[in-house]
């Protein structure tokens, strides 16, 4: 090789290391949230990343991507580059694609950032509506199967799971009317084109201030209180067998691709484990019913294949996973 020649790889190995050893980030972030807007999901995204970008000292533009009860954005963000400028704002939904036949990967593909907390499920009918407790609606869908319609986000998703859950208990019939996210499907229960939904407490407890929804009952043991409310009463009371899959709820969390340099995910971990521990935010998950975690890393896996064990031997057991568990290592709990 000529001198010239080794002059100029010499050059473009400095300019390489110089470019590799740049601190991230070095321009804006993208946050792709895996539901539309008004959900549970998106409220959460948009509580704690004006915190993150604090922490980060960079913009994060967040983009709703929902679609395929979450899998249009894991794909998304699966395809795009392991640098740590694409994070899926996502909750549980992808640990149960493969039971589901949704898609061939789940979360082991991701790097759990951080998992913020444990959502609990709230069920909801419109404020007008004539029932008052979950089983006045159950005996109702009883006496008039297939005439009664449920909000639902698509398989996998948490009011199809809810449903099942139930169903397993105490046999009913509804149709279930799909919808990208809990917030179009709240709009849509208000207006009177579906007659009860499942949905995380986060996105219902405003709606239940406001006196636009009913909740019959909370997808839980101990009722939830409300400030200035009653409390909502756990699905337990009407039916203490669905005692057996508590304690149940949807988690939300922030994750990027697992291949990702450890050095991006250990500055996105301070940033986003900063900005969960922020008074407002806490205030905020707390006020609507979330338990707060913060869990990175090897903590956050474990909790979440917990989660995916029992959700999805759950399914299986009452015929609604495609796929056994079984045949991708999920150990029955």
């Amino acid at each position: 090789m000529s001198c010239r020649k080794l002059i100029g790889a010499a050059v473009l190995s400095m300019v390489a290391g110089l470019a590799t050893a740049a601190p991230y980030p070095e321009r804006e972030v993208t946050g792709v949230i895996m539901w539309g807007a008004g959900g549970a999901m998106d409220v959460v995204s948009r509580a704690v990343t004006p915190h993150a970008e604090q922490a980060l000292g960079k913009k994060i533009v967040l983009v709703n991507k929902p679609g395929g009860t979450g899998a249009i954005s894991t794909n998304f963000v699966n395809n795009a580059p392991s640098d740590g400028y694409t994070l899926l704002y996502g909750a549980e939904n992808p640990q149960l694609h493969q039971v589901l036949g949704l898609a061939d990967f789940g979360y082991e593909k991701f790097y759990p950032v951080i998992v913020f907390g444990r959502g609990v499920a709230v069920i909801v009918v419109k404020a007008d509506s004539p029932w008052n407790t979950l089983k006045d609606f159950v005996e109702d869908a009883k006496k008039r199967p297939g005439k009664l319609k449920m909000g639902s986000t698509g398989p996998g998703g948490l009011p199809h799971t809810v449903g099942s859950m139930l169903n397993s208990v105490t046999k009913f019939q509804v149709i279930a009317v799909p919808f990208d996210g809990e917030g179009p499907g709240l709009t849509a229960l208000m207006g009177g084109h579906v007659d009860m939904m499942p949905v995380g407490a986060g996105a219902a407890t405003e709606n239940i201030k406001a006196g636009r929804v009913k909740a019959l009952a909370v997808v839980d043991a101990a009722p939830m209180p409300i400030a200035g409310f009653p409390s909502i009463p756990p699905i337990t009371n009407d039916y203490p067998e669905f005692g057996k899959f508590l304690p149940w709820g949807p988690f939300y969390g922030v994750f990027v691709k697992r291949d990702t340099p450890d050095d991006v995910k250990a500055t996105l971990v301070k940033a986003f484990r900063t900005a969960g521990e922020k008074p407002q935010f806490q205030t905020l998950m707390k006020d609507r019913g979330n338990v707060l975690m913060n869990l990175s890393g090897a903590e956050a896996d474990t909790f979440m294949k917990k989660w995916q064990s029992v959700t999805g031997w759950v399914l299986q057991d009452v015929g609604a996973a495609k796929v056994s568990p079984e045949k991708f290592g999920i150990p029955r709990p």
